[in-house]
């Protein structure tokens, strides 16, 4: 099923953007030139790219274009950005859509498919390799972190995903 892009009419200004920085595996919420939060993530261990299928994560500028779990109780599952109504255990092997969810849109021609990937900010069952790459291209938080992201940020907020910066000639590996 293929979502097409659409642009809400009415969004909520937002005084923070989000800043992930995917080479330090961490979410930044600023505020200006100041950081007011600060959450380790995980991105894709599948690399970065924005190529549809590749389960990579995305990079570039985006806007949170929904938000998804309002009240739900934290370890909450979705499914299709749906509350099934069940609560997940921590661990396993299935990389579950927990809590709350951000959408994400992209605003860059390479990265404007972001949405119908369905590559969201969401919260873990597998907490344990936060700090880690270990997605399948979405952005994992811990679920009391995605709970505090959740009702920090409105719907419009800036998302940039930066790219770990590139290795100068002549630097030792």
């Amino acid at each position: 099923m293929a979502i097409t892009k659409a642009h809400p009419t009415r969004q909520t200004p937002s005084a923070h953007h989000i800043v992930v920085d995917v080479d330090g595996q961490v979410l930044r919420v600023m505020e200006g030139a100041s950081v007011a939060a600060e959450f380790p993530v995980s991105t894709s261990r599948f690399g970065l790219g924005c190529e549809e299928g590749s389960f990579r994560t995305p990079t570039g500028r985006f806007i949170v274009r929904d938000k998804i779990g309002h009240g739900a109780p934290a370890w909450t599952i979705f499914r299709a950005r749906e509350n099934t109504g069940e609560v997940a255990a921590p661990g396993g092997e299935e990389d579950l859509v927990l809590t709350r969810i951000l959408t994400l849109d992209g605003l860059d021609p390479e990265n404007a498919n972001t949405l119908g990937r369905f590559v969201y900010i969401h919260g873990t069952n597998q907490e344990q390799l936060i700090g880690t790459p270990a997605s399948h291209g979405c952005i994992r938080l811990r679920n009391d972190h995605m709970v505090a992201l959740h009702d920090m940020v409105p719907a419009g907020t800036p998302v940039r995903i930066l790219p770990p910066p590139p290795i100068a000639p002549g630097t030792p590996i």
